[in-house]
């Protein structure tokens, strides 16, 4: 029972390890990087699926007043409620090389700026859900 105890805890290391080193760096947005009138959704949707500590590296494009939090939940996500957000960025830190937001929990993350005209048309925000690497 005890070497199957010891065996459990040794895979769990190297899978864990095996994780970390292929974790990605994404920069959100790509070449866009974070701005007005781009379609962040869709760009989470063709740059899916994401993986345990991969890192989301966010640019503010241009010198507008934006921001990244990271909503709770859900519901904050569909009704725009940033009360229990986290600020991840504000201006000052998107610009340069930017900020990382590393996807170190299995969840989901729902992102997004709270000053973007365009946030209820579902431009400046997106949702990751993170999915087992394929070995």
């Amino acid at each position: 029972m005890a070497r199957l105890r010891y065996a459990g805890i040794v895979l769990m290391v190297i899978a864990t390890t095996m994780a970390m080193t292929e974790a990605r760096t994404i920069v959100v947005g790509g070449s866009e990087n974070w701005r007005f009138g781009y379609n962040y959704t869709n760009w989470a949707l063709k740059n899916s699926p994401f993986h345990i500590n991969d890192k989301l590296v966010e640019v503010f494009k241009f010198d507008a007043p934006h921001n990244m939090y990271l909503l709770p939940n859900l519901y904050s996500y569909l009704k725009c409620d940033f009360r229990s957000a986290k600020l991840l960025a504000g201006a000052p830190n998107g610009v340069g090389e930017g900020f990382e937001a590393v996807l170190n929990q299995w969840r989901l993350y729902y992102f997004a700026s709270s000053n973007d005209k365009d946030y209820s048309d579902g431009l400046m925000k997106f949702f990751a859900m993170l999915l087992p690497r394929r070995q």
